[in-house]
């Protein structure tokens, strides 16, 4: 299985992974610590970044904000415009001390927005890097493919977008051609090959996780 990260394939079980971003991640989130382990390589100082439907507990946007330049995360449930609605989530998800330390960190340079993937409310080329975590297997292929456009619009022309969702509620044929209808290629190598190794929950019917990191296609004029 290849191991370089620009490698768009399924999550194995002896891919690193981190048990804490943060906070310590719960046992029920199965794919996160494979997830937020891969996302460190496309993290830098220097970046202006977007968490795509951020979630209101998942600690990825506080993490980012801690490194990045600028950060903006963005979700369809309102309370991610409300501090003390963020605190009282993580503090029902993970615990009274997990809020305290979210909130004791770097916040200056996040910027939290209400909206839907479908119509973001950002600049055209505005970010380096895009991700976009466990998302997709929770919208319709019409959905997937206007997100899909908003990547392609509010990314820089050098930037990428860093994707991860849950097969088979993600079909991974129809997937790639909604890449290519968006203006997609991927960066890399691809392998779609199902890993006997594959990191896999028992969940809603036994799920894998796949990863891919995606560019503009730019083909040669």
């Amino acid at each position: 299985m290849p191991t370089h990260p620009y490698v768009s394939r399924f999550f194995v079980n002896d891919d690193d992974r981190r048990e804490k971003l943060i906070y310590d991640l719960p046992d029920s989130w199965w794919s996160r610590p494979y997830e937020y382990e891969w996302c460190t390589n496309f993290i830098s100082p220097h970046d202006t970044v977007l968490d795509a439907a951020c979630g209101i507990s998942h600690p990825l946007k506080f993490h980012l904000a801690g490194i990045c330049e600028e950060v903006y995360a963005c979700d369809v449930d309102k309370r991610i415009l409300s501090e003390e609605a963020i605190r009282l989530e993580i503090a029902r998800d993970i615990g009274e001390e997990a809020a305290r330390e979210v909130f004791r960190r770097r916040m200056d340079t996040l910027h939290l927005t209400h909206a839907n993937l479908t119509a973001l409310p950002y600049d055209d080329e505005s970010f380096d890097t895009i991700f976009c975590i466990s998302v997709l297997e929770h919208l319709s292929s019409q959905d997937t493919i206007y997100a899909l456009r908003e990547f392609h619009r509010t990314l820089n022309g050098e930037g990428l977008l860093v994707l991860t969702f849950d097969y088979p509620t993600v079909n991974l044929a129809l997937l790639n051609d909604l890449f290519l209808q968006a203006g997609f290629v991927y960066w890399g190598e691809t392998d779609f090959d199902l890993p006997a190794d594959a990191v896999f929950t028992g969940l809603w019917g036994g799920l894998n996780c796949f990863r891919a990191v995606l560019k503009k296609n730019t083909p040669n004029l």
